[in-house]
């Protein structure tokens, strides 16, 4: 069922108001991502890691230019682990934006929904954010001790922390903060899978700039089909 919430998602590319939306959040991804890419690359040559980095990969002097081709390559490949804490962002910000044009073509009938207020989801996703970065800071090291397991462990991780919190800020557009909670918890397992089949494609460079727009399309198709069971 999950993958029809997800077809559902994209078929709306015939929707001028969701592809609007859309390539403004591909937009934002990119300029997210690059920021991100900037702020890692500035990390790595305060630490003195750039040399480390060249002498590992054999005399390439790009690491520590921003602007350059090798540079770019470089930017696309750390996308598969950048892209999760961009995407955490980018649904924070699309996701009523994206919620109300799936909801004006799928579900208009679905009533008004209450004021969650800027403030209180602002805390929200800063809380995920900090969250998020430091699990996969855990996971990093996890890679280490069982390497073979690392796409797993990604993929299994985030897909639980973004499924969970995108499908309760999904929920929370027409229900109580304790309605999504007790929502989520009842469909967890399905929540999880549709989380992990967002964070599967967030690993490959230039398709994950569209997984944030059209995540946040499927878990509000998602909440909308288990509020009904």
């Amino acid at each position: 069922m999950i993958l029809t919430d997800f077809l559902k998602a994209v078929a709306q590319f015939t929707d001028r108001r969701f592809r609007r939306v859309l390539w403004r959040g591909i937009g934002l991804t990119i300029a997210l991502l690059v920021g991100v890419y900037a702020a890692f690359l500035y990390v790595l040559n305060a630490m003195g890691a750039e040399e480390w980095i060249v002498d590992a990969i054999g005399g390439v002097t790009w690491v520590g230019s921003f602007l350059t081709f090798g540079s770019l390559a470089l930017m696309l490949i750390l996308s598969i682990f950048l892209m999760v804490p961009v995407a955490s962002i980018i649904t924070s910000l699309f996701l009523d934006e994206v919620a109300d044009a799936v909801e004006a073509r799928h579900y208009p009938h679905v009533q008004d929904k209450p004021n969650v207020g800027f403030w209180a989801g602002l805390r929200d996703s800063v809380n995920f954010l900090g969250l998020l970065i430091a699990a996969n800071i855990v996971a990093l090291v996890m890679w280490g001790i069982f390497p073979p397991l690392a796409p797993f462990i990604f993929w299994g991780l985030n897909g639980y922390l973004l499924g969970r919190e995108y499908f309760q800020i999904a929920a929370r557009r027409h229900l109580t903060r304790k309605a999504a909670k007790d929502l989520y918890r009842a469909n967890r397992g399905r929540v999880w899978l549709a989380g992990t089949l967002m964070a599967m494609p967030l690993t490959i460079p230039l398709l994950n700039l569209f997984i944030p727009v059209l995540g946040a399309a499927t878990f509000t198709h998602q909440f909308h089909r288990l509020q009904r069971r």
